[in-house]
């Protein structure tokens, strides 16, 4: 199949065109069926199998997704196998509005949802605005995103302000997924192992147990592994004349104190960034001692020993590859964590229930990273090059939630929903930054370590919601939050490296304490010490009305809310806000062949939290937080699927962003060569990058898949095919003032599926990223090549990949 990559608006016709003419040609289809079913679709339903009908509990409750006035995408766990869903990473494709970028340095994932995210949500001092949660649990840290997706039953995404039911940090959404449950008097199970390029092997399985009449337990188990995708660059060969010559023009012409340079201090062999190395397991029990009490408890262990992704130049070296860098720092992470979930549900009668989720989770990380990427080739020992690492010596966080609901049951004039909520957090990091001139051996450039030896968080809410049916089909919803949020820093600081001649110039490490005196460190002043406390009320306001029991039309004003913090020095930012307008519809069309759900929304935006690493005028290095003015973003999202024939199925979505601008905004960051900054003095480089477009938001956004049915005999072949298509998007809000480095061009990425099922037993091939794209997820251009020129780096998303998976069920 061919997909253009230019003139999206040939591709597609004009986006606001398509939007409108969707909604109205499905709002007259649906009058149309009110009155009478054509002939022709009455047809169409004789001969197909409708689309089986979802339940989604996005609302709290378990309702139909087209009978649900929220936009929501329902991915079962059919869908997530079928698109080889291991990732957040890999859900963006199936979810219009929706991006998620690799930050290599920690490793994580950073979500963008309907043009609103931040870069920095991938430490303790930034979070998100789109929210995790796992069986309605929040996921605090952006570790957590990034586990190991295996043995669900499915993901929610909710896309809006999710700020009265779900609460914490859904600002502009929130991601829910729902492992796979065990089930009572049932014994079963399944297995799969997979192989791939890259060596890549997995195996994943399930086994449900029945315990009594009344408890049943499920055990899963999943690993997945594969090498790197960057290969090792070998240090070029240069003469000692020419090692000399480089180090003399550096040091007033004299050879005193000169090395030849250690070639064994770049990395030839060994594991490669980007490998992945991930395992978890899980064991779940459900209990269920009377018709009226359900517990569902799980405990859940994780473990990372891959590796981090790479920043990679955009421009190869001579002779090089894209999928390979001139590294001298070897990849390592190492990251544990262990989850316990509880939901217990009580129906109190016939007309109430009462839910307490609760839920604990601990984590332990470190990782080494090389921030340079191998941008220059050194001159010499101490010249031509620059060495950077960024390590997390380590990272410790603690964090459990408690919450409690009660709500109506069963049909009556008033649903409502009212609910406590409490989350505590303790974290604890040492992240270092050695940065020597020319190589290892050089003379430092600048080094520091950040250590926060604690740092807590703790946020109570109280909430309810409810809907009026003021007839059967004209329902009226209002809810409140009120959320309040305080954040401590106790003993934090940072250690920057005083230049003391009487101390060796060695890279900063994990054997080195920088608080100790003589070690050539000096703490900043002031420290991090301080308190935050905010608090705020969210609310939505929603009218929903059913034209037929078919189709739905809605309109909502909702609000999300993100706390404010600390940053370096002890000093506060505020909190964000985000207002959202709304208007959807929902149609299930051709006697329930064809879905089609559509929204058009606009947010918004103030006080956007941007965090990035900087310098200040005295040369010291921090991490800091301003509240710009915000943002207004509006756009279009649809999404449509229908069963052609009993054989024939495609699913289509769409996202239309064609506002999405940056208000007052002086943005600084060291991962870019900005000029001085004039309109910040407390940094040394800037860009005012007001009425820049937002980053990771491009105008189209489209998804198509097709999948076909052959049947032979008792067994079936599926072929299926996916491509995923988006529009030129910045990867920074400096995008509109760098251009074309600092964005991704618009691509069309095919993903390839063929599945053989025979009874149990199915074999499932699979391609994935076919044209071998190079996508960009993030860029920087901090680093010179040692001439003066600096050198653009991206990480991208994986190269092609292919394999197959072989599994059967029992």
């Amino acid at each position: 199949m061919n997909v253009r990559t230019t003139q999206p608006s040939k591709m597609l016709g004009s986006p606001i065109q398509l939007a409108i003419l969707t909604l109205i040609a499905s709002i007259h289809t649906a009058h149309a069926q009110e009155q009478s079913p054509a002939p022709a679709q009455v047809k169409a339903a004789g001969e197909s199998t409708a689309i089986a009908e979802v339940i989604v509990t996005g609302t709290k409750r378990a309702t139909s997704l087209q009978r649900t006035p929220v936009a929501i995408t329902a991915l079962n766990a059919a869908a997530l196998d079928d698109a080889h869903v291991q990732t957040i990473q890999d859900v963006v494709n199936l979810v219009p509005g929706f991006s998620a970028t690799a930050q290599g340095d920690h490793g994580v994932i950073t979500m963008t949802m309907r043009g609103v995210g931040n870069d920095s949500a991938k430490t303790e001092y930034a979070d998100p605005e789109v929210a995790t949660f796992i069986n309605g649990i929040y996921s605090p840290r952006p570790e957590g995103a990034t586990s190991l997706l295996f043995d669900l039953e499915g993901i929610e995404v909710l896309r809006g302000p999710q700020g009265t039911l779900w609460g914490r940090n859904a600002t502009v959404g929130a991601v829910n997924m729902q492992t796979a449950k065990p089930i009572i008097g049932e014994t079963s199970g399944n297995i799969e192992g997979g192989m791939g390029n890259y060596n890549r092997l997995g195996v994943r399985g399930a086994f449900n147990v029945p315990v009594s009449d009344t408890m049943a337990l499920r055990f899963a188990y999943i690993n997945e592994k594969h090498d790197g995708y960057v290969d090792y660059q070998t240090l070029p060969s240069i003469s000692i004349a020419s090692q000399q010559a480089a180090y003399a023009a550096s040091n007033k012409g004299s050879l005193v104190g000169f090395q030849t340079m250690n070639p064994n201090l770049f990395v030839a062999n060994g594991p490669k960034y980007g490998a992945q190395d991930q395992s978890a397991a899980r064991i779940s029990m459900l209990w269920k001692p009377t018709a009226a009490i359900n517990w569902n408890l799980s405990y859940e262990k994780y473990t990372d020993r891959g590796t981090p992704g790479m920043n990679l130049m955009q421009t190869p070296r001579d002779g090089q590859k894209l999928w390979s860098a001139l590294i001298d720092t070897a990849p390592a992470v190492e990251r544990n964590s262990d989850a316990l979930r509880s939901r217990l549900d009580f129906a109190i009668n016939d007309g109430m229930a009462m839910a307490y989720i609760a839920g604990y989770s601990k984590f332990s990380g470190s990782s080494r990273y090389d921030q340079d990427g191998g941008a220059a080739v050194p001159t010499s020992f101490t010249t031509g090059g620059v060495h950077q690492e960024n390590n997390t010596v380590s990272s410790n966080y603690v964090n459990y939630s408690h919450e409690l609901e009660l709500q109506s049951t069963g049909k009556r004039d008033v649903d409502w929903l009212l609910g406590l909520y409490y989350a505590a957090e303790t974290n604890d990091i040492r992240f270092d930054i050695p940065i020597m001139n020319g190589t290892q051996q050089g003379s430092v450039g600048w080094q520091g370590s950040f250590i926060q030896p604690k740092e807590t968080v703790e946020s109570s809410a109280a909430f309810g919601q409810a809907t009026w049916n003021a007839t059967e089909s004209l329902h009226f919803t209002g809810g409140l939050r009120y959320t309040k949020d305080t954040r401590t820093n106790v003993g934090g600081n940072g250690y920057t490296w005083n230049y003391d001649a009487s101390v060796p110039q060695t890279p900063l490490n994990a054997h080195i304490d920088p608080t100790k005196p003589g070690q050539g460190y000096s703490p900043s002043k002031p420290s991090n010490d301080g308190t935050y406390t905010g608090d705020k009320v969210t609310g939505l306001a929603r009218i929903s009305y059913d034209l037929n029991k078919d189709n739905m039309m809605y309109a909502s004003y909702s609000t999300g809310y993100k706390s404010g913090g600390l940053q370096d020095g002890g000093r506060t930012y505020g909190a964000e806000t985000l207002t959202n307008y709304e208007i959807g519809s929902k149609h299930t069309l051709f006697g329930g062949t064809v879905k089609i759900n559509n929204a058009f929304f606009y947010e918004d935006f103030k006080d956007f939290q941007f965090s990035a690493p900087v310098t200040n005028p005295d040369g010291s290095h921090t991490l800091a937080t301003n509240n710009a003015e915000g943002a207004k973003i509006a756009g279009f999202e649809t999404e449509i699927a229908a069963k052609l024939t009993k054989d024939d199925k495609i699913q289509m979505s769409l996202a239309y962003t064609p506002k999405a601008t940056l208000g007052k905004l002086i943005g600084g960051s060291n991962d870019y060569a900005l000029p001085k900054c004039v309109a910040d003095p407390t940094i040394s480089t800037c860009v005012d990058v007001t009425g820049f477009t937002m980053p990771h938001v491009p105008k189209i956004q489209a998804q198509f898949q097709y999948q076909h049915v052959f049947h032979m005999g008792d067994a079936t072949i599926t072929p299926r095919i996916s491509v995923h298509y988006e529009s030129e998007s910045g990867l920074s809000v400096f995008s509109d003032h760098f251009g074309a480095p600092d964005k991704q061009e618009a691509y069309a990425r095919t993903d390839l599926g063929l599945r053989y099922a025979a009874g149990r037993f199915y074999i499932d091939a699979f391609v994935r990223n076919v044209s071998d794209n190079a996508i960009k997820t993030s860029a920087q251009n901090g680093f010179s090549n040692g001439n003066g020129t600096q050198v653009w780096q991206s990480q991208f998303l994986a190269p092609r990949t292919f394999g197959f998976n072989a599994g059967m069920d029992f």
